[in-house]
């Protein structure tokens, strides 16, 4: 093909992918509220069971509505990832080798696969763990000081959607590490071998990246560091497993 021509076949993928996620952030759009009910299901769910009425705020006019419209871009990027990894794999396909394409689509399975799993930890095991770490520090009526003074969440719309959202991508794209490393294992740029002797280093790695990734707190920084470390070990056989064998000579 020529350079006009990958240039058209490239405005056509991306066309593609522009029309499935407006399709998709309008449909979500639509359910917007419910997807936001699905993400505060793990606070309300914890506030009903300490007896609490479950309600948040937002103290800007435009506030609740921005904060949807963050709902369905995030929710349509989510529902429209297949269309575009499909237009992106038809648009590289076409310059790979029939072998090329066997190895590279393991990866291409795996990557949603992980960030889902990453996701699904963050929100079924970490949000109640964490919420409720930070639910304790609350001050009941019965509880008040002398002076009568009580302290309760009155969390924001907006805050809390950034917060679950931090946390479902930092999730996410850390369980993709196991990807990262098996792929650079396969073309030679690291070994087995080298992941194993830094593997201190990496330990201490997981337990920083965690750390910027999450909020500062420890049951939540160390719910993404310990799986990260697991993913690392994890990495160390896929790497050996795939990585270009060398022949000695005799």
């Amino acid at each position: 093909m020529h350079l006009l021509e990958h240039l058209s076949e490239l405005r056509t993928r991306l066309l593609w992918s522009a029309g499935g996620f407006l399709i998709a952030f309008f449909v979500c759009y639509h359910f917007s509220f419910q997807i936001y009910a699905f993400l505060a299901h793990p606070l309300v769910s914890i506030l009903k069971s300490r007896g609490e009425e479950p309600r948040m705020i937002y103290t800007a006019l435009y506030e609740a509505f921005f904060t949807y419209i963050k709902v369905s871009v995030y929710a349509a990027v989510f529902v429209s990832f297949p269309i575009m990894s499909t237009q992106l794999w038809l648009f590289i396909a076409p310059g790979l080798y029939r072998s090329e394409k066997r190895a590279m689509l393991p990866f291409i399975v795996a990557t949603p696969v992980l960030f889902l799993a990453g996701a699904a930890l963050a929100y079924y095991f970490i949000f109640p763990t964490a919420f409720r770490f930070f639910l304790s520090f609350q001050t009941p009526t019965s509880h008040a000081g002398a002076d009568g003074l009580q302290i309760e969440l009155m969390a924001r719309v907006s805050d809390y959607l950034g917060l679950v959202m931090r946390l479902v991508f930092a999730f996410g794209v850390a369980f993709e590490l196991p990807v990262a490393l098996t792929l650079m294992g396969k073309v030679g740029i690291i070994s087995s071998k080298t992941l194993k002797k830094f593997r201190r280093y990496a330990y201490v790695g997981c337990f920083v990246v965690a750390a910027v990734l999450t909020p500062p707190d420890v049951l939540t920084q160390t719910g993404l560091a310990v799986p990260l470390i697991v993913l690392y070990e994890i990495s160390i056989i896929a790497v050996r497993i795939v990585e270009p064998k060398i022949v000695e000579d005799a």
